[in-house]
Parts: structure tokens; sequence; C-alpha cells
């Protein structure tokens, strides 16, 4: 009996132990029960929050990306693109009827006499040093009577002409203001398709404004717009009012000037054109330092080699230019070149069609002698022609 109390304690010690143990699992821990032989208890370490890219771009788990926002490209380059005002006086009759023999037979010129009008007309401008020369197109300015240009700041100056070129359809303005800004000028030959491109200008008179888009195509051509043309193609936005507005680049510089939309409604659709830098600092210089472009020509007419045209001269590729026509008493007459003539190369560089061979020609300083090589009547041929500096208005394009 002395044995049996103390072995009965120490049972219903464990028995209450084990009940409370119970009790403290079933309210406390009840995950403790439950078991599947199917899943594997792994301890979580606490989440780590994800890295983001940079704002200004760089390089992201190993991969080059770009800036979240371009807020800084536009702060950069905004300050120098300006609007640009243009007022033209114009004089039209009161109504026509009243140029009828006999309304002047009965009247003469009393109700006939002509209303003078102000026509004005909105575009963009570029600041492209601080001197005060704009950079736009010429289409922009082309007649106006008046140029006044407002900068960004606010400030508004009257702008006069230093230069223009319809060919590329640029146009040189000037302005006197202390303080100006500059733009950063960019390479337009190093762009590639895909590159981001910002246009800044002032679409509809709404003010400035900036849309975002990427390079579409580069050295677009044969678009009848100009007639030199090698031109920057883009989606960004590009409304009327854009026109002579800045073409920048994801870092702020200016790669382009903008010119031109394809569109059927008159709005954006996502085809813009813009005059490359590289090509408008060259037209620029050159009316500042002389007033006008000087460039080579030849007096002729040319068009491209279709693959029948080739075909038909026994040629083994379309590239060249088919000679239409030769101005009389021009240099390439003079020289003997021929309707029907076939140049393929100048100066032994092979011409691709009719906008390399253009570039070419009027590259050249007026008074350079160069050779044309090419094919007539199935047989080669080789000419010297002495190039002369192109005409204003020129009959013949080249």
């Amino acid at each position: 009996m002395a044995i049996r109390k103390p072995l009965k304690f120490v049972l219903q010690t464990i028995v209450v132990g084990l009940a409370a143990a119970f009790v403290y699992v079933l309210l406390v821990e009840p995950q403790l029960l439950k078991h599947d032989a199917n899943v594997v208890e792994v301890t979580e370490t606490p989440a780590t929050p994800p890295e983001t890219p940079p704002l200004r771009g760089g390089v992201f788990n190993g991969i080059a990306v770009g800036p979240v926002s371009y807020a800084d490209a536009v702060q950069r380059a905004a300050p120098a693109v300006v609007n640009v005002h243009t007022a033209k006086i114009i004089t039209r009759k009161v109504h026509p009827l009243l140029d009828d023999p006999i309304f002047q037979q009965f009247f003469g010129n009393r109700l006939g006499q002509s209303r003078r009008e102000i026509q004005t007309s909105l575009g963009s401008g570029v600041l492209i040093s601080k001197q005060g020369y704009v950079l736009t197109n010429n289409h922009v300015i082309e007649g106006a009577d008046e140029i006044q240009v407002l900068l960004a700041d606010g400030r508004s100056a009257r702008a006069t002409v230093v230069g223009t070129d319809a060919d590329t359809d640029i146009a040189v303005l000037h302005i006197e203001a202390d303080n100006l800004p500059a733009i950063v000028i960019g390479d337009s030959k190093r762009l590639r398709v895909g590159d981001v491109a910002l246009a800044i200008g002032n679409p509809f008179g709404v003010g400035q404004t900036v849309t975002f888009g990427i390079v579409s195509a580069t050295g677009r051509d044969h678009l009848g717009i100009n007639a030199y043309e090698e031109f920057i193609q883009t989606d960004a936005a590009i409304n009327p009012g854009n026109s002579g507005g800045a073409l920048i680049n994801a870092t702020g510089e200016l790669i382009g000037i903008n010119s031109a939309i394809y569109s059927r409604s008159g709005g954006s659709q996502g085809i813009g054109f813009a005059i490359p830098i590289n090509l408008a600092k060259g037209v620029m210089t050159q009316i500042i330092e002389q007033g006008h472009v000087v460039r080579g020509w030849l007096g002729i007419e040319a068009q491209d080699l279709t693959t029948q045209l080739a075909e038909s001269f026994g040629l083994a590729s379309t590239h060249g230019v088919l000679i239409s026509g030769v101005l009389r008493e021009g240099p390439a007459d003079k020289a003997g070149l021929l309707p029907g003539d076939v140049v393929t190369n100048i100066n032994g560089q092979e011409v691709a069609d009719t906008s390399a061979a253009m570039k070419v020609i009027s590259e050249q300083h007026p008074d350079t002698v160069i050779v044309l090589g090419g094919v007539r009547e199935a047989k080669p041929f080789y000419l010297k022609v002495r190039v002369q500096q192109r005409p204003q208005q020129a009959g013949l394009g080249n």
C-alpha cells in the first residue's frame, strides 16, 4: 500500500500535465495538430522591396534601360524653342462682280476699291546661338511682312530674315535680346531607328508642347516636299504650328527641325518628318556667311531606273539615273551629255538613284570639273563636266 500511493500520485501528475499540454496546443498552437505528408514546411524570410530602375536610365539587372522621365532633356532644350508669329498684308477686292465692265461703266472704281487685310500665322523656331540666330522653316515665314518671335520666358522680339533656302525649306532669322538661351546641337548622322525622339513646338497655337516618340526611319526622300530631301521620320506627334520647332534626342540635343506631316485629316497620324540638323546646320552656315546657299548644278533632269529600264539598257542593276532632259547651253549640254544617257557613277563613285546623284552634284563647288561615267547605246562613256552655280528657281533640278 505504501508503494501504490506515490505511484498513483506520479500517474495523476503525468495525466494532468498531458491534459494541460493538449489544452495549450489546442488553443494556442492549433497548426501543430495538422499533418500532411505531402506538404514540406519551410521558413520564409521577410520579402525585401523589389529594386526599381534608375530614374535617369542606366544598367538595371545587367540590362541597359532608358530613363523613366525625359524631363531633364526637355528642361535642357525647351528654353531655346520659340514661337514664330508672322503677319502678311494682303489686298483683296470687295467683290469680284465689281470688276465687271457693266459695273465699271456705271460706277467706275468707286465701288471696286481694294481692301487691305492682315493675314497672320503661327509656327515655331529654335535659337541656335546666344547671338540671336533662329532656325525655322522657310514656309513658316515665306511672304511675311512682319515676324515676331516669342521666347519661352515670355519675352518678345521682332525678327529680321537673314536668308532662306526654299530647296531645303530652311530659313534663318535674327533677333536682338540679352541673355538668350541656345540649344545644344547633336549629330543626326548617329541616329538609329528606334532612338527616342521628342518634338517641341507650338501646335495650333496652344503654347509650347512636347510630344514623345521614336525615330521611325532616316534618310527619307522621294516625298515631293523639298528639292533636297533627307528626312528623319518620327511618330512623335507633329501638328500644324510645330513646323520649325525642335526634334531632340533623349539627352536634349537638337537632331532635327520639324518640317512636315503625312496626314489625310490635317492632324498627326504618327508620320512626321524633320530636316536632319546636320543638313540644316550646313545650310544655316552658308546663309549666315554668304546670305544664300551655293550649290553645284549641271542643268539636267534625271529619273530613277526601274527594273524594266535597266533591262532595256542592258544593265545588271537599277543603280544609276536616266538623263531625261538636258538644258540647252547648260554645263551638261556643253560637255556633250544627251537625253537617254544613263549615268552610273560620278568621279568613280557609284550613284544609287536621283537623290544620291543630286546630293553629290549639289555639294560640288562652282567651277569644279567632275567626271560622269555611264552607258550610251549599250556602250560605256566618260565625260568631263564643269559644274556651275545652281540658279535661283532652276528649271531643271540637277
